[in-house]
């Protein structure tokens, strides 16, 4: 994000509405060359863990958390902090859009890949992106 560029924004809310529960190591997304994208109250997007890097060319290490509908409509940025209720659990990393515009695929990056229930994520479970402090 350029700093010049990045002013204050809310939170963006969302609920979850399916946890999932795999895994894999050869998914192949890629992220697009996009830092940011808007979403809309009522969109459902998919959550996933990531231990790549922005800079690698395909995404392969990925474990699904779920479906996500959102509540409180904004923009996403790359660097926002996700938390399932009040827990930090990564930072977005990017967006995948093989199934755009059905959804995008949300890579939120964290050092080691988990799935929805390793995060004890149930149906209804409150999800939110924040700006990172210091943005």
């Amino acid at each position: 994000m350029n700093p010049h560029e990045d002013g204050p924004k809310r939170v963006v809310e969302a609920v979850l509405v399916k946890v999932l529960t795999h895994r894999r190591d050869d998914r192949g997304m890629t992220l697009e060359s996009y830092a940011s994208r808007c979403v809309r109250r009522g969109e459902v997007h998919e959550l996933l863990t990531t231990d790549h890097e922005y800079t690698d060319p395909r995404m392969d290490r990925v474990s699904f958390l779920g479906f996500a509908e959102v509540t409180t409509a904004g923009v996403l940025d790359r660097g926002d902090e996700v938390l399932a209720g009040d827990r930090v659990i990564g930072t977005v990393l990017g967006f995948d859009a093989c199934h755009f515009p059905n959804h995008y695929n949300i890579l939120i990056r964290r050092d080691t890949p988990v799935t929805g229930p390793e995060l004890g994520l149930t149906p209804e479970a409150a999800i939110s992106f924040r700006q990172a402090r210091g943005s």
